[in-house]
């Protein structure tokens, strides 16, 4: 038997990103944001409310990175979407370590270990948010993330999954399976048209 629960969506898994920002002052802020992903090879999107002081940001400066919570910092992560950046310099409270980034006018957060450096492609208000594309131009990683070949390693990053059902922190799980060919067992039981 299912249960019907009306209008309520639940996707899983929802990457937990840190949206970080300058504002016209050349000041840092950063956003804890559930409602985005990768959209393509290049690019990535985000839903965010209005009245965000990232919003703001984003409008004027156009860039922004783009990094993805771990386990390691979730206390910091939480933090990021508990207070908003209109009544407090979240950087400085946080007391985390701010560089510029080489690539484009915005902030990288050094204690986090994977960060896509993003120029904003397009900003559309639908709905009363604001729907931001942003393309990569460079995505960068610590070494303590990265496989024997140089690749990013999940197991070793431990990426937050926000479980919008339950409200809490979940971590991305072990490997079940090869993409583009597990299924190749059921190709061969295909019959011809």
């Amino acid at each position: 038997m299912r249960k019907n629960f009306g209008k309520k969506a639940i996707l899983a898994p929802l990457p937990v990103l840190i949206v970080a920002t300058y504002d016209e002052n050349g000041t840092p802020d950063a956003m804890n944001a559930a409602w985005g992903g990768q959209c393509s090879a290049h690019h990535v999107a985000l839903n965010l409310a209005m009245e965000h002081k990232t919003t703001e940001n984003l409008l004027k400066k156009k860039a922004f990175t783009l990094s993805i919570a771990g386990a390691d910092n979730l206390v910091l992560s939480d933090y990021f979407g508990l207070v908003s950046g209109h009544e407090a310099n979240k950087m400085e409270a946080a007391g985390v370590h701010v560089s510029k980034s080489a690539f484009v006018d915005a902030p990288v957060i050094e204690e986090y270990a994977l960060t896509l450096e993003c120029r904003v492609v397009s900003m559309e208000q639908r709905l009363g948010e604001m729907y931001v594309l942003g393309e990569v131009i460079n995505m960068q990683a610590d070494e303590s993330i990265l496989d024997d070949r140089g690749r990013v390693d999940l197991d070793k990053l431990k990426p937050l999954s926000f479980d919008s059902s339950a409200r809490t922190y979940r971590v991305l799980g072990p490997t079940v399976g090869t993409a583009f060919k597990d299924g190749e067992q059921l190709v061969a039981r295909e019959k011809p048209l």
